[in-house]
C-alpha cells in the first residue's frame, strides 16, 4: 500500500493538470482499472486486465490514466509489477482497450542505435521490429521494459515511443515492418544495447562426466536465479577436466555462490571464481540473418580498438560479447562506427536525463 502511494499521488495530480487545461479527467488505479495480477510482490506479472469502468468513463467522454499497480487474483492485495511497470501497464490496457496505438512517452526523442547517454551520435530510429526491440530491451536498452513489449507483441498492439519534451514523431515498434511489399528492407544492424549489470561466475575443475552441467545449473535454477550466457572450455585429456562459466545478473551473484559452495562437494568441482567487473555488448539486426560477415566486421571493429573479448554468445539476430566493464563504452563506440549507425546530423538531445 505504502509502495503505491506515489501513483496513487501521481495520477491525481495529473488528473488535476489536465483538469486545469480545460480537459475533463479521472484518475484510476490498477484495481479500479481492472489490472488483475499475480500475488508476486514487487515483480508481479498481469494475468489480464478487464477495464469496465475505463470502458465506461471512455463512453462518456472521459479521458483517463492508468498507473503502475495491479489487485491479485488470489488474495486480493495491492501488487506492485517492478521497474517498467507503467510502459507494461500501458500496453496491457492499450490491448485490453483495442487501442490503435500505446504512446509510450520518455526523455530522448525515441529508440536510438546505441544509448544517446554514452553516444551523443546515436541516430534515432523511425521504425523497429518488435523482435529486434525484444533483443534490444533484453540485453540492457533502458528505453522500454522487456515485458511491455512482449504485451504488445502478443496482442498485435504498435508501440510508439516518443519524447515528453518534443514535438518530434519519435519511434514505432510494431510486429513485422519489413515485411514484402511494406518498401522497406530489414537494416543490418539496428542497434546495439549495453549491460553493466551483469556478473561471472566460473566454475573450476568439473569432472567430465554427464550430467555435472545439469547438476550446477539445476542448482543455480533451483534458488530463482536466471542466467544469460554460458561457455564450457574443452576438457583436457590428462585431467578429465572442464570450467564452465556462466553469466548472471550481479544481485544474485552472492546467492548463487553460496548453493554452489553447498554442492560444491557432490559435483566435485575444485573451485570458484566470481569476477562482477565485466560489460556485455549485444549487436542487434533482423538483416543479420541474410547478411555473412557480421561476427567477423565486429571482432575486428575490437581487435582494432583493442578490446578483448571474453565470451561470446549468438542468435540468429544478434550477437552478444562480454569485455571488461571499463572498455564497454569503447566497444560499443567502436562497433557503432564500424557498422555505419554513426549519425551525421549531430547530437542526441537527452531532455530529462534520468535514463528512462
Amino acid at each position: 500500500m505504502l509502495l503505491t502511494a506515489g501513483e496513487r499521488i501521481s495520477m491525481a495530480v495529473l488528473a488535476m493538470a489536465i483538469a486545469d487545461l480545460g480537459m475533463e479527467a479521472r484518475s484510476f488505479t490498477g484495481s479500479q482499472a481492472g489490472v488483475i495480477t499475480d500475488a508476486d510482490h514487487g515483480k508481479a506479472r498481469i494475468l489480464d486486465v478487464t477495464p469496465g469502468r475505463i470502458t465506461q468513463a471512455l463512453e462518456a467522454g472521459h479521458h483517463h490514466r492508468g498507473r503502475v499497480q495491479g489487485v491479485s487474483q488470489t488474495t486480493k492485495d495491492i501488487t506492485t509489477l517492478g521497474r517498467g511497470g507503467s510502459d507494461t501497464t500501458a500496453a496491457a490496457l492499450a490491448a485490453a482497450l483495442r487501442a490503435d496505438v500505446c504512446e509510450i512517452y520518455t526523455d530522448v526523442d525515441g529508440v536510438f542505435t546505441a544509448d544517446p547517454r554514452i553516444l551523443p551520435n546515436a541516430r534515432k530510429l523511425d521504425v523497429v521490429s518488435c523482435e529486434e526491440m525484444l533483443d534490444l530491451a533484453a540485453n540492457g536498452s533502458k528505453i522500454l521494459h522487456l515485458r511491455c513489449v512482449e504485451y504488445a507483441r502478443r496482442y498485435g498492439i504498435p508501440l510508439h515511443v516518443r519524447s515528453s519534451w518534443s514535438k518530434h514523431p519519435g519511434t514505432f515498434i510494431v510486429d513485422n515492418p519489413y515485411d514484402e511489399g511494406s518498401g522497406m528492407e530489414a537494416p543490418i544492424i539496428t542497434g546495439i544495447a549495453h549491460d553493466l549489470s551483469e556478473a561471472k561466475i566460473t566454475v573450476v575443475g568439473v569432472p567430465d562426466e554427464k550430467g555435472k552441467a545439469a547438476d550446477i545449473f539445476t542448482a543455480v535454477a533451483d534458488a530463482g536465479i536466471s542466467i544469460d550466457m554460458i561457455v564450457q572450455n574443452v576438457s583436457a585429456a590428462a585431467t578429465g577436466l572442464t570450467d564452465i562459466s556462466f553469466t548472471l545478473p550481479q544481485n544474485d551473484g552472492p546467492k548463487a555462490i553460496q548453493v554452489l559452495q553447498a554442492v560444491k562437494t557432490s559435483i566435485g568441482f575444485a573451485d570458484m571464481l566470481y569476477d562482477d567487473k565485466i560489460g556485455k555488448m549485444s549487436v542487434i539486426g533482423a538483416g543479420m540473418r541474410t547478411n555473412p560477415g557480421i561476427s567477423a566486421k565486429l571482432f575486428r571493429a575490437m581487435a582494432d580498438a583493442d578490446i578483448n573479448i571474453e565470451m561470446i554468445s549468438t542468435s540468429e539476430i544478434r550477437v552478444s560479447v562480454v569485455t571488461r566493464s571499463d572498455q564497454l563504452e569503447a566497444a560499443v563506440r567502436a562497433a557503432h562506427t564500424a557498422f555505419g549507425l554513426d549519425s551525421t546530423e549531430g547530437e542526441a538531445i537527452v531532455y530529462g536525463g534520468t535514463g528512462r
